[in-house]
């Protein structure tokens, strides 16, 4: 009986876990995430929605360590969807950049296309118009030419 004893306590080791410093190093990283976060979204341009606040949980009150995994965790999960976000609006700009350069260098086969500054990531109201040069006459006679809009509209008062 006495060897049974000794196994059973003897292999038994509890250790301490410093629930603090798991806390400190949990808010540390839910910090660091919505700091990323909100990084990303006002990065691109046009400028991407993070989502809505994080629900609350049961109102003010210390979150355990299992509710601050889980605010960790789904803040990783918003992160990781805005940056496919990212790549797809990246990917979109890139393609509307190409139809310009080619527009610009084949302006009768991209008759009537429109790009814009939104469509190419970049600021501003500008829009870059494939037109006829003397309107029906130009039609007509095959003169085409890229009209730079001026930017945004004036606001008129009333």
């Amino acid at each position: 009986m006495a060897v049974i004893e000794q196994f059973f306590t003897a292999g038994v080791v509890v250790e301490e876990v410093d629930e603090r410093e798991a806390r400190r190093a949990l808010r540390e990283q839910i910090a660091r995430l919505e700091r990323v976060l909100t990084a990303t979204a006002l990065a691109a341009c046009p400028r991407l929605d993070p989502g809505p606040p994080l629900p609350s949980l049961a109102g003010p009150r210390v979150l355990s360590l299992g509710e601050l995994e889980r605010v960790r965790d789904a803040l990783a999960g918003r992160l990781a969807s805005l940056d496919g976000a990212v790549e797809a609006q990246g990917a979109q700009q890139a393609r509307s950049r190409a139809l310009l350069e080619r527009m610009l260098a084949d302006l009768p086969a991209h008759k009537w296309v429109r790009v814009s500054n939104e469509q190419l990531g970049e600021p501003g109201c500008r829009h870059f118009h494939v037109r006829p040069r003397l309107g029906l006459v130009g039609m007509l006679m095959g003169w085409w030419r890229v009209k730079i809009s001026s930017g945004c509209p004036l606001a008129w008062g009333p």
